[in-house]
C-alpha cells in the first residue's frame, strides 16, 4: 500500500530543524564506533563467566588448603573486560606470569601472581611454615619456576573442572616469565576478560589475575547459550566424601587463652625484671580454647608425656 507524504513531511526531509545548520543536523545522527573493540562480549555472557569462576574460586580454596597444608582464603574480587595494554600496565614488577594454552582452541591466557604471594607459595612448597615476614622483590629463579609449576597444575586443574559446565578446555602452562612488559601474546588493543582473585595465606594477601582473550570467549558463545544454571539444595554423597577427605589435611591454629584482665599503661611502663603480674583468672578456673581465633572449648592445661596439653572440659557448641 502506497503512503502519501504531506508537504510538511517532504520539507522535513530536505531541511534541517529550525535553529540548526545542515552540518549540525547530520552530526546529531552520528555515533562514534571504536573499531579496536570489536571483540567485546555482552553482559549476559559476563554473568555466566562470573558464575563459572565463582565455582572455580570455591574449589581452589579447598584444593590449595589441602595441597599446602595451610589455610587458604580466596575471594573473587572482580571480573571485567579491558584492553590487553590496560591489563599489562596494571601488573606489578616483578611478578610470576604464566602463559596458559587453551587446548583444543587457539589462543593463550595469562595467569599472574604478585611477588609477595609467589614467595609465600614457594616457602610452603619447600617445607616452611610460611611465617616469614620478609618482603622479597626479585625475579624468581629457574629452580623456583619449576617448583611453581607444581602449584600451577593444581590451579589449572580446578579451572578445567569449573569450565566443564561450559566446554572441555585443557589449560596447561606453556612458559613462565617475571616481567609483565614482555608478555606480548596479544595486541595491545585486544580486549581480554580479567578475573581478579584475592588470595590470603599465612598473613600474606595478594592478587591472582587471569586474563582470557575476549575473542576466545566469543568463539564459544554457543556453549554459553547452552549453559544451564542448576542449583542443588543438597550435595550428593560423592561431593560430601570429597570435601571430608580434603579437609582432613587442613592445618588449623589452636590457642589456650588466659583472660588476664586489664592493667594501666603506667604499670606496664614501670615493669622490671622479676616483677609479678597478678591475673584476674582464678587458679581453679578454666582456660579458653580458641580455634582460628574463635572460642570453641574451655579446659585446663595438664602435663602429658613431658609436654603441656589442653584437656577439654566443656564445648562451646554444647553450651549454646
Amino acid at each position: 500500500m502506497k503512503k502519501v507524504l504531506t508537504q510538511e513531511e517532504i520539507d522535513a526531509m530536505f531541511h534541517a530543524p529550525a535553529g540548526e545548520s545542515g552540518d549540525e543536523a547530520a552530526a546529531a545522527d552520528v555515533t562514534t564506533f571504536d573499531l579496536s573493540h570489536l571483540d567485546r562480549i555482552p553482559k549476559t555472557q559476563l554473568r555466566a563467566l562470573h558464575m563459572v569462576h565463582e565455582n572455580f574460586v570455591r574449589s581452589l580454596a579447598s584444593s590449595l588448603s589441602a595441597y599446602l597444608r595451610s589455610y587458604v582464603a580466596l575471594n573473587l574480587v572482580s571480573l571485567e573486560q579491558i584492553s590487553y595494554s590496560e591489563f599489562i600496565d596494571g601488573l606489578s614488577f616483578p611478578s610470576c606470569i604464566a602463559y596458559v594454552s587453551l587446548t583444543p582452541y587457539d589462543g593463550t591466557a595469562v595467569l599472574e601472581m604478585n611477588a609477595s604471594l609467589t614467595f609465600m607459595f614457594l616457602e610452603l612448597l619447600m617445607g616452611s611454615k610460611g611465617r616469614s615476614t620478609a618482603t622479597v622483590q626479585r625475579k624468581i629463579t629457574d629452580i623456583e619456576k619449576s617448583i611453581m609449576q607444581t602449584l600451577l597444575r593444581v590451579v589449572l586443574q580446578d579451572l578445567r573442572e569449573a569450565w566443564k559446565s561450559v566446554t572441555e578446555i585443557g589449560f596447561a602452562v606453556q612458559s613462565l616469565a617475571s616481567e609483565p612488559q614482555l608478555a606480548h601474546v596479544l595486541a595491545p588493543a585486544d580486549a581480554v576478560i580479567v578475573i581478579a582473585v584475592d588470595v590470603n595465606i599465612g598473613g600474606v594477601s595478594g592478587l591472582m589475575n587471569l586474563a582470557i582473550p575476549s575473542i576466545f570467549i566469543k568463539r564459544i558463545r554457543l556453549k554459553f547459550d547452552q549453559l544451564q544454571q542448576v542449583r542443588r539444595t543438597q550435595s550428593n554423597p560423592r561431593d560430601r566424601a570429597y570435601i571430608n577427605e580434603t579437609v582432613q589435611e587442613i592445618m588449623l591454629n589452636f590457642d589456650a587463652f588466659i583472660d588476664g584482665g586489664n592493667i594501666t599503661a603506667k604499670t606496664l611502663l614501670d615493669l622490671k625484671i622479676d616483677d609479678v603480674i597478678i591475673f584476674d583468672q582464678p587458679t581453679d578456673g578454666p582456660l579458653k580454647g580458641l580455634l582460628n581465633g574463635q572460642e570453641k572449648w574451655s579446659g585446663t592445661v595438664v602435663a602429658k608425656r613431658d609436654k603441656l596439653a589442653f584437656e577439654i572440659i566443656d564445648a562451646q557448641n554444647e553450651r549454646q
